[in-house]
């Protein structure tokens, strides 16, 4: 028995192994190097504000069914007892919430005897025709539906924009490393050959002081580079809700120049434009729902009820438990109308503001494709000039290589000075990370030209080949 129980505890600690481990080989894992698509994937997927326009439009959706709902038939049904007096007077009463209302003769007394009553009943209402306000109510939930549809790409693709211009920081400032890290490192060098000349008496002091300077100047700007680049992960950390210094970035193409530009798509798919026209058809929705408010509201009624009662006609009371089972029968089937004469001032009124509404959405939606176009044309721009800048840095930097070159030379044979040798290596550092920069320009306008078009799955697709 013993033995058994051993083996029954190793199957259980097994099953429960295998349950982990099939569970964490289905989570994705985001501590390994993530290429652009997979961050903005990742992003997509776990961002909150990403989970509340998806359930935003869920609820949307919800309220479609809710509005269709308004084509059913009702049917009420009632039950209930009491035990009351049944005095009844002559007269007039208007309508109230705090009287009840008695029915059977009036018996011309006041006693307060009382005696059961009881009710059961059922009442089918369904509007056969509405001229169309049903359907229009219907339209404006499908018009919910779709501006929320269209605010949840929106969401997604500034996200994916946010992420995507992350991503390019954080290999913008791993470049700047690279080249801080290999200016600091020729810095260092140039230290420690100054020290022996002047150690020699070979070269003055201030050169030793300037060289130091120098250093403390690239080191200095390692840092700097350090802080952007753990400040970028910091933010792509809480896009992705990962560590931040678990994060390490496949730049993959990144580091080369874009590719040419691609014909560009109908602004008017853009998630902006498509959330701006959502919301005009929102209004014009609502208005076809006024037009369609000032009709009579037609009704076939169908009724069934019993009702139990412990009083008779000639005012006297039966006693005991007479009342508590409905006992009297009636039916009833009926077709009513009813409308609302002075309510059309107040549909005027509703009118007139959703027209100026209507006119204020339309208005914007004009404004969202100005602002569209002008961005398209601004990246446009910015790419055409990222691009010649990136054709042209690599010569700056074999010149300022050569430059580096010919001054360590210069110097080290007594020709050049100190300062020489300090400027070329800061030249040859500014070219190096100018070179880096220039390349990542290039896919950072063209992230802003996809981004207006509402599209970054070409740009996803080619820097993540």
């Amino acid at each position: 028995m013993p033995i058994t129980r051993f083996f029954q505890a190793r199957l259980r600690w097994l099953c429960a192994f295998w349950v982990f481990a099939a569970h964490a080989l289905a989570q994705p894992t985001l501590s390994s190097r993530l290429n652009l698509q997979q961050a903005v994937d990742a992003a997509l997927e776990r961002y909150p504000s990403v989970r509340v326009s998806e359930e935003e439009l869920r609820s949307a959706t919800a309220a479609i069914q809710l509005a269709r709902t308004a084509y059913l038939p009702s049917l009420e049904a009632v039950a209930g007892i009491n035990r009351a007096t049944r005095n009844n007077v002559l007269g007039l009463l208007l309508p109230s919430q705090v009287l009840s209302p008695i029915s059977g003769p009036v018996l011309g007394t006041n006693g307060l005897g009382s005696a059961w009553g009881s009710t059961v009943g059922l009442l089918a209402t369904w509007e056969p025709f509405d001229f169309g306000l049903r359907q229009a109510n219907v339209a404006v939930a499908q018009a919910g539906r779709a501006r929320a549809e269209a605010i949840a790409g929106r969401t997604r693709l500034d996200i994916a924009t946010i992420v995507a211009d992350t991503v390019l920081t954080i290999v913008a400032a791993e470049q700047t490393i690279i080249a801080a890290r290999a200016a600091a490192d020729r810095s260092a060098e140039l230290v420690r050959i100054i020290d022996a000349l002047v150690r020699t008496e070979l070269r003055p002091g201030a050169e030793l002081s300037l060289a130091e300077a120098e250093q403390a100047s690239a080191q200095a700007q390692l840092i700097r580079a350090r802080q952007a680049e753990a400040e970028a992960k910091g933010v792509l950390g809480a896009l992705l809700g990962i560590e931040p210094k678990t994060l390490s970035i496949d730049a993959g193409k990144l580091l080369t120049m874009a590719g040419p530009l691609p014909q560009t798509g109908d602004l008017s798919e853009s998630p902006l434009a498509r959330e701006q026209d959502a919301a005009t058809a929102e209004v014009q929705a609502r208005l076809r729902v006024l037009d369609r408010s000032y009709y009579p509201r037609f009704a076939i009624q169908g009724t069934s009820y019993a009702r139990g009662t412990g009083a008779i006609s000639d005012g006297r009371l039966l006693g005991g438990v007479n009342g508590l089972g409905p006992n009297i029968q009636n039916w009833g089937l009926g077709f009513t109308a009813t409308f609302n004469v002075f309510e059309y001032q107040a549909i005027r009124a509703r009118r007139s503001a959703e027209s100026a509404h209507l006119d204020a959405e339309r208005a914007r939606y004009s404004q969202v494709l100005v602002d569209l176009r002008a961005r398209q044309n601004k990246a446009s721009a910015a790419f055409e000039g990222a691009l010649e800048v990136a054709q042209t840095t690599p010569v700056v930097v074999d010149a300022a290589r050569h430059l580096t070159e010919q001054a360590r030379a210069r110097y080290q044979s007594g020709l050049g000075t100190a300062l020489e040798v300090a400027d070329a290596h800061r030249r040859l550092a500014q070219a190096e990370i100018d070179d880096s920069l220039a390349r990542l320009g290039t896919w950072r306008a063209k992230l802003a030209l996809f981004a207006a078009t509402g599209n970054l799955s070409p740009l996803l697709i080619e820097a993540s080949q």
